[in-house]
């Protein structure tokens, strides 16, 4: 017997995977293991792990689990055929030489217990003898050699025949190394088949979206994640009928054939027999084991294509710009319901809310108009923010009506944005709203919640559970803990870049924070409510519970304006003021004069104060924060502007060149919202002159773009556009089965807009308009 290989240390393993040297993986794996944030060791132990960014770090953790999962499953199938007395060098050798969680199954599956099979039967009986002499010799007459072998559980040849075929069947099938051959081959020259599920499924209308898939086939390799997970969604709404075709017969055949030692084309008295046992150990059982594991594989890999999809899509959401601390209005808009009003002060506190009623059936639309002129002069509003749902358009026609009379009447007039309402019913009747603002009614909340997402995404959009929030592709397809596991990791990353006033958090922003429980952050706040506003960050180890360990994970990220230190205010960790101290005391100037100094700080050397502890990377980062102190490396803030009269799909004409806003990225593309309350779709094709193979190096969810009409399908409600203005105007785009399944917009977005606002009942006229501004308080 030879000796067997030792495996591999999972730090060894990740360090050849991720091209890391040994010891910053060992190191970052000690940290993990301790406790500590992917925010925290990528900010603020650079020298421990040789700078190793979140990414890296955070694919570091995901290799991690898998590995130590991996790992332990192969000891335990390990001790299993160890108790059965049946593990060998060699088989130990090819579980040690496992990578993957498939291929110590694969490995596994002879030795697996199992409930009694045929072929278990068939050994039981003493047939497998019979199996392996017409393996040996196919000379041999399978019906004479079988006669050899008849007992009182074996009744005729026939029988023992049958048997045996079992045992040949079920051999090839456990074979690990054919398997894993099948399986290879299976994904390289396989391919997927889709039909309508029954010729009634193709004509009803829930299947029509699936209509570009009636007849369609791609490759395996080839499937995009888009399309692999419309074609299964069709299949689980019954609307499409998939098969998984490997491709030739014959040659698996063969593959099967030549495991066994089997001779196809020898002319002997039991090739024929022994051909057929071949036929049915592919078509009963490794065809469909390759199947199955084909779709496990597609699925898979379309999952992860789509979570890296909605994980993009929400940081660029999250990290959208802010418009800052300025008093808000915030529309969500209706039109049997009205619209829903709240104002909300530059800190996000509601001051007042009501509902006004412009559009059918009431149509009250000078009415509604004077009220928000009153609302805007009363709280001195800055800014108007409406959700982009249902009557969004006709609501915005009303806020410009507003903005225009306003400045008409020698006023300063709010700015209007249009905001992305996804995710806000959910918000509106969640528990954490019911205690944020008790006292509004659920359909007010999300008035609320419009308003302070114009003010900050990032502190209102953690309330919500990330998978909610629509800007993801066929999230509702992708396994639930794959998705949540990912986009937590994305909120965390995002709200720690930015970073948290610690004196006006809410919870769930605080429970994001590095080291900060959703307890903790509930504690905090409990304790800023009794105590009064935090005046330094070493105060919040007067927290209950809030120990060393929490404070040192946490303290770099949260921020305290106006406190007793001003590095409270910047991105300095508390450990590293020491090295602020020998900063000043080297310079020989004060605080005040250093922090913003841009000149003096771009004069110091930080390898003149780094140290044991901490090296030049931190003390770079040290001089960088203190010449921009709590910097929010979020974008200025833009809003984009509908076209005027463009309301609906059909307002839409091929060439229009129009403003909007990019409201999710896809793998074949970007959507885009024009104001129609339908998104149109830039295909990858068309966003540059250039090759573009994803479609985030060109845009980002939240951006305002400028985009050309290519393509109007009214009666589908599709939308073609292009990035590329000097294209021609005319539908050339290809149909695409991607757009077939577009995944459902966000709350009442599929609804068709209304164009009778200005029909209204109430019939104000202009003089009476201008005195009803002259009361709100414009033109005095």
């Amino acid at each position: 017997m030879t000796s067997s290989p030792t495996l591999k240390s999972v730090n060894a393993r990740l360090a050849e995977e991720l091209a890391v040297a040994e010891a910053r993986v060992a190191a970052a794996v000690r940290l993990l293991d301790e406790g500590a944030t992917v925010p925290f060791i990528a900010r603020y132990r650079k020298e421990v792990t040789g700078s190793l960014d979140d990414g890296q770090l955070r694919d570091l953790e995901e290799r991690l689990r898998y590995l130590r999962e991996l790992d332990e499953r192969r000891d335990a199938v390990l001790a299993s055929i160890d108790e059965q007395g049946k593990l060998t060098d060699e088989l130990k050798a090819a579980l040690l030489g496992a990578d993957t969680k498939s291929r110590i199954e694969d490995i596994y599956l002879p030795y697996k217990p199992k409930r009694r099979t045929k072929a278990q039967i068939a050994r039981e009986a003493g047939l497998e003898p019979l199996a392996d002499r017409l393996l040996a010799d196919p000379a041999i007459a399978p019906e004479a050699v079988a006669a050899e072998f008849l007992t009182a559980d074996v009744a005729d040849a026939a029988a023992a025949l049958d048997g045996a075929r079992h045992i040949l069947v079920e051999r090839a099938a456990e074979d690990a190394e054919l398997v894993g051959a099948i399986r290879t081959r299976f994904w390289a020259e396989g391919a997927v088949r889709t039909a309508p599920f029954s010729d009634e499924a193709a004509k009803s209308p829930a299947a029509q979206k699936f209509r570009d898939y009636f007849e369609f086939t791609e490759r395996l390799e080839d499937m995009p994640s888009h399309r692999v997970l419309a074609v299964l969604r069709g299949e689980k709404e019954q609307a499409l009928a998939v098969r998984f075709d490997g491709g030739s017969d014959d040659a698996y055949e063969v593959m099967v054939a030549n495991a066994l030692g089997v001779d196809l084309t020898a002319r002997a008295a039991a090739t024929p027999w022994l051909a057929t046992t071949v036929r049915l150990a592919w078509r009963t059982r490794l065809m469909i084991s390759g199947a199955v594991d084909a779709r496990m594989r597609l699925r898979q890999r379309a999952e992860e294509d789509a979570v890296a999809v909605f994980a993009k899509n929400l940081k660029d959401l999250l990290l959208a710009a802010p418009a800052g601390t300025r008093t808000t209005l915030g529309l969500d808009p209706g039109f049997r319901t009205g619209v829903k009003v709240a104002v909300v002060d530059d800190t996000g506190k509601v001051l007042e809310t009501c509902a006004i009623y412009p559009h059918q059936p009431q149509r009250q639309w000078d009415s509604a108009k004077a009220t928000l002129a009153a609302l805007v002069a009363r709280h001195g509003v800055e800014l108007i923010a409406i959700g982009n749902g249902t009557a969004s358009r006709e609501t915005d026609a009303l806020a410009t009506e507003l903005i225009a009379d306003i400045r008409n009447a020698g006023a300063n007039a709010p700015a209007k944005a249009m905001v992305s309402e996804a995710g806000a019913s959910v918000y509106s009747a969640s528990a954490y709203a019911a205690r944020e603002l008790p006292a509004l009614d659920v359909t007010v909340r999300g008035a609320v919640s419009i308003a302070r997402r114009l003010q900050d995404p990032l502190a209102e959009l953690v309330k919500i559970e990330p998978k909610s929030i629509g800007v993801g592709q066929y999230q509702h397809d992708v396994t639930p803990g794959t998705l949540a596991r990912s986009l937590d990791a994305v909120v965390e990353d995002a709200v720690n870049a930015v970073g948290v006033d610690l004196n006006t958090a809410s919870v769930p922003l605080l429970s994001r924070v590095s080291g900060v429980s959703e307890s903790l952050a509930e504690a905090i706040v409990a304790y800023r409510e009794k105590t009064g506003p935090f005046r330094s960050r070493t105060a919040l180890l007067d927290v209950p519970r809030l120990g060393p360990k929490a404070f040192e994970q946490c303290a770099g990220f949260l921020r305290i304006r106006g406190g007793d230190d001003a590095l409270d205010a910047s991105g300095v960790h508390p450990e590293a003021y020491p090295v602020v101290r020998r900063i000043l005391d080297r310079s020989g100037i004060t605080m005040a004069e250093l922090i913003g100094n841009e000149r003096a700080l771009r004069t110091l050397r930080p390898a003149d104060f780094a140290d044991d502890r901490f090296g030049v990377p931190t003390v770079t980062d040290i001089l960088a924060e203190l010449e921009k102190p709590g910097r929010d490396p979020r974008p200025a803030f833009s809003t984009a502007t509908f076209a005027a009269g463009v309301e609906k799909v059909a307002d839409l004409k091929v060439g229009m060149v129009l403003e909007g806003v990019v409201t999710n990225v896809a793998a074949f593309g970007a959507f885009v919202d024009v104001g129609v309350h339908q998104d149109g779709l830039v295909h990858v094709s068309a966003m540059s002159d250039r090759f573009v193979s994803d479609p985030h190096e060109v845009v980002r969810s939240g951006q305002v773009v400028r985009v050309k009409v290519v393509d109007v399908d009214v009666d589908r409600q599709r939308i073609g556009l292009t990035l590329r203005l000097g294209d021609s105007p005319k539908g050339d785009q290809p149909k695409r089965p991607e757009q077939g399944t577009r995944p459902t917009p966000s709350r009442e977005r599929r609804q068709p807009a209304r164009t009778d606002h200005r029909r209204r009942d109430d019939k104000r006229s202009t003089g009476s308009m201008a005195q009803a501004l002259r009361d709100a308080g414009f033109g005095r």
